[in-house]
């Protein structure tokens, strides 16, 4: 019952993000940029601005939908660049292990040993901020737990019968771990990369909101709330309804996560049995 409460409510969550981000043209017939209008600055939600209007008399709602496409590619992107970095570096540590395999166990302690926002706002501070020095920042910093599990899959793979007689029958090392290894370790990989699309979410609220990430007027989450700093008292929902868009979709991926972990697991499946 657990394991369906989480998958059914993580992907419910997750769904509506996605399909806010991708339908927010039809959803909302605004500009999130251009319809500003100071007469209507601060208004509270109504039935014509459903989430109040912001400092510029910005339509909220439409900003938190058009902010759910920048929060998702940053997740979604950032993630995939970590996985497949994690993914490299764990296979052939684990695979070819020596010397390679201690480079990237030092190299892995090193990173996770310093904060990952530490670190993306390091390269953030030398790329400068914008999208795309957002991306190679996050997508950097936070391959290490997935490194960590390839390798020890690895470990635990290659010395079973259908590797050997992949070598037997003349693969290759690199088609080993691309048609042997890999597809028998996506189940935490997949658990893993979900968990870590919110997580970058997160990160991109904090970096944005600290005005290293998406810059303004463009919408995103995070700087969302900085421009509601200064209205928390007079406008309470100019920080209300992106903090609650960001704590919805971060918990999704969450549930979602947690949901495919233990439907992966093969302890949760003889349990349920």
């Amino acid at each position: 019952m657990r394991i369906q409460f989480n998958l059914i409510v993580g992907g419910f969550l997750t769904a509506l993000v996605i399909l806010a981000g991708l339908f927010a043209p039809w959803l909302s017939h605004l500009d999130p940029v251009l319809d500003a209008d100071l007469m209507n600055a601060e208004l509270p939600p109504d039935w014509t601005f459903w989430f109040g209007t912001d400092a510029q008399g910005r339509d909220i709602y439409t900003r938190v939908l058009y902010g759910a496409r920048i929060s998702l590619t940053v997740g979604i992107v950032s993630q995939l660049i970590n996985t497949v970095i994690g993914l490299a570096l764990g296979i052939s540590a684990g695979y070819f292990g020596g010397w390679w395999d201690d480079l990237v166990n030092g190299l892995t302690n090193v990173m996770l040993a310093i904060p990952s926002l530490i670190f993306a706002i390091a390269i953030i501070a030398i790329l400068g901020p914008g999208l795309p020095s957002l991306l190679i920042a996050l997508g950097l910093t936070n391959w290490s737990w997935t490194c960590r599990i390839a390798r020890s899959s690895t470990l635990s793979l290659k010395g079973l019968g259908y590797v050997q007689a992949a070598k037997t029958l003349g693969y290759g090392n690199i088609r080993i771990m691309i048609t042997q290894l890999l597809p028998n370790m996506m189940g935490p990989i997949l658990v893993i990369g979900t968990l870590g699309m919110g997580g970058a979410v997160l990160s991109e609220a904090a970096l944005s909101f600290l005005g290293l990430g998406i810059r303004p007027p463009f919408p995103s989450w995070g700087s969302m709330l900085t421009d509601a700093r200064e209205l928390i008292v007079i406008a309470p929902w100019a920080a209300i309804f992106p903090g609650l868009a960001i704590f919805l979709s971060v918990l999704g991926f969450n549930l979602l996560g947690d949901g495919l972990r233990d439907m992966l697991d093969p302890h949760m499946r003889i349990r349920r049995a």
